[in-house]
């Protein structure tokens, strides 16, 4: 008999792979009109317009993430940094644009940026995600870890509409967000 866990994994490696293919596959104008609607959803939050720091993700184009550097927020914005140690902490960086290539795409703050000791948001990416707000990622886990932590901390899913799955196989360190905001929705995480 399989192992229940090795199943999920397995399942969610497909999944990547899948979800992967079909984001890379949607041409670049789709993707930043499905981003600007997403953009506009986020802004008509509350909870995102009443925010005093946000943690947002600079997008690995590359990988047709979506790209939230339009939206407009009077919060401090902070990034994601992952260290010497593997470990992802949330930095100010000042100036977005002089954030630091950290390999495949990945921007992040510099090593000297304040970190941020807590965050009313944070905004997370996803290649899936279910409306029990169970997101796959790349499989590193960074989220993951950094959301456990921050339990009283507001999290969003972003995606594209068609990574909206019905669900997500979740292994034991999975966290899930609160929120999920595609293209054409905004949905409270259902819990269960």
């Amino acid at each position: 008999m399989i192992d229940e866990e090795l199943l999920r994994r397995r399942v969610k490696a497909e999944l990547r792979k899948r979800m992967r293919g079909l984001r890379n596959s949607t041409p670049e104008s789709a993707i930043a009109a499905r981003s600007a609607k997403i953009v506009e959803r986020l802004e008509a939050m509350n909870v995102v317009r009443a925010a005093k720091s946000i943690a947002l993700f600079w997008p690995i184009t590359s990988r047709h993430e979506v790209d939230l550097r339009a939206l407009r927020t009077t919060a401090k914005v902070a990034y994601p940094h992952i260290d010497a140690e593997d470990r992802m902490t949330f930095r100010f960086p000042g100036d977005p644009s002089a954030m630091e290539e950290a390999g495949k795409g990945f921007c992040q703050p510099s090593d000297d940026s304040p970190i941020a000791d807590s965050l009313d948001v944070v905004v997370v990416p996803a290649l899936a995600v279910d409306p029990r707000g169970h997101r796959l990622g790349y499989g590193a886990g960074y989220y993951d870890r950094a959301l456990a932590a921050m339990q009283s901390t507001t999290s969003i899913a972003v995606a594209f509409d068609f990574q909206l799955l019905a669900e997500i196989p979740i292994t034991e360190t999975d966290v899930a967000v609160k929120w999920i905001v595609t293209d054409t929705r905004t949905l409270s995480a259902v819990v269960g």
